[in-house]
């Protein structure tokens, strides 16, 4: 089946870069995985209650991850019994089909963690278990399924396998994060090894890799459990790696973010915000600061001309850093969540459930407007998607649709 895609969309997420002649990718966060997403024409404030709610379904079974949506259908997975499902739904929010991915992550948080990544008419889903599955997008019938652990002797880190897939051309990347298996290249049309990568020698993180192009080489940027990994996408060789500093650090979740030849970086332990120049080849890397106070532990950040924004972990509030000197310029209180961006605002969601549309300015952010989500279940840690004019909101069972163009 023939997809056509909207201009922008994400997805834990969303627009589609083109690695390849004709190739679309959607997934987490969006083109580049950055959490812009290119959308135009969309409100610069709500109504006191919130943006219009269109739909809302809420038989998705637990989970945090964010949907991926194209022209036609969207992608969400949910646990149920302890049993990851890709969940199928049309644009109105009516539910079309659902397939068995694997055991999904029970023990602490129960739910789905990662975003799917839908290239062409294929859907690429992970679970918390370590499975590892492409599935039909018409359809949901399996095309070929592996698992992390019993595949490639990986450990499931303690909150579950969470990566949500990044696709380049053919081959699609998973972290297993074993001592002699950090980071696997399989074909993406049969499952097969391309290549296997020691990396760190060490258990996986949570963070969704994103991917560098350089005229010389194209390069897989991911963090192992205390170390950011540059792999080359060709052979699977460790280019760099830069090692968190600290105790207990094994909560490295945010995508990073590579503009103009830096690499920037905000973890939740460790050295927190960081930023480190890329040499014009790829294969080094220099620290120019780093600033342990910028402690965002999973809500994504966003980067805007010459400055960061982002929540904070231990202090609940939001924070602007600026990037040409790591410093903190200041901080807006709104609890701890995440952070996305389309046309020129500023979407946060916190941990209390609170929603709120922010314009960024420079070293500022400026609250416009709030409203509280009522619907759903349990912890709000999703990451919201905005395209074609809706912004989607998973809520554990339940997904919600608002209009905002």
């Amino acid at each position: 089946m023939k997809y056509h895609f909207f201009s922008s969309i994400i997805v834990f997420i969303l627009l589609f870069p083109v690695f390849g002649s004709g190739q679309k990718v959607l997934q987490w966060r969006g083109v580049n995985r950055s959490g812009v997403y290119d959308e135009t024409s969309l409100l610069k404030s709500w109504p006191e209650k919130g943006p219009e709610l269109l739909w809302e379904f809420n038989g998705l079974g637990n989970g945090y991850g964010s949907p991926v949506i194209t022209g036609e259908m969207l992608f969400i997975n949910g646990e149920i019994d302890t049993v990851s499902y890709l969940f199928a739904l049309d644009l109105s929010g009516k539910y079309l089909w659902k397939s068995k991915i694997g055991k999904e992550w029970t023990l602490s948080y129960p739910g789905s963690r990662s975003t799917p990544t839908v290239v062409d008419d294929l859907v690429y889903v992970t679970a918390g278990w370590g499975q590892v599955a492409c599935l039909e997008a018409g359809t949901g019938k399996e095309r070929w399924s592996l698992n992390m652990i019993t595949d490639f002797h990986g450990a499931a880190p303690r909150f579950g396998f969470s990566e949500s897939l990044l696709v380049e051309g053919n081959t699609v990347y998973c972290s297993p994060g074993s001592p002699d298996t950090n980071v696997v290249a399989l074909d993406r049309f049969t499952g097969k090894i391309i290549w296997i990568s020691k990396g760190a020698g060490e258990m996986t993180a949570y963070c969704s890799p994103m991917l560098i192009s350089l005229p010389q080489r194209n390069i897989l940027v991911t963090f192992s459990k205390t170390t950011l990994l540059g792999i080359d996408t060709k052979d699977g060789k460790l280019l760099w790696s830069y090692k968190q500093e600290g105790q207990d650090i094994d909560c490295q979740v945010n995508t990073p973010i590579f503009e103009n030849g830096f690499i920037y970086c905000v973890a939740g332990n460790g050295n927190g915000a960081f930023k480190l120049k890329l040499s014009a080849d790829g294969t080094q890397i220099a620290e120019l600061w780093k600033n342990p106070e910028c402690d965002n532990l999973m809500g994504g950040f966003i980067k805007v001309n010459d400055y960061i924004y982002t929540s904070g972990y231990e202090k609940r509030q939001y924070y602007i850093v600026e990037t040409n000197t790591g410093k903190i310029v200041d901080s807006v209180k709104f609890d701890r969540g995440t952070t996305n961006y389309a046309d020129g605002m500023l979407y946060l969601y916190n941990e209390k459930g609170q929603v709120g549309l922010f314009r960024p300015a420079g070293p500022r952010m400026e609250q416009v407007s709030t409203f509280k989500l009522t619907a759903g279940t349990k912890a709000h840690f999703s990451h919201p998607v905005i395209c074609n004019g809706i912004m989607y909101i998973r809520h554990g069972k339940s997904l919600l649709a608002y209009k905002v163009k």
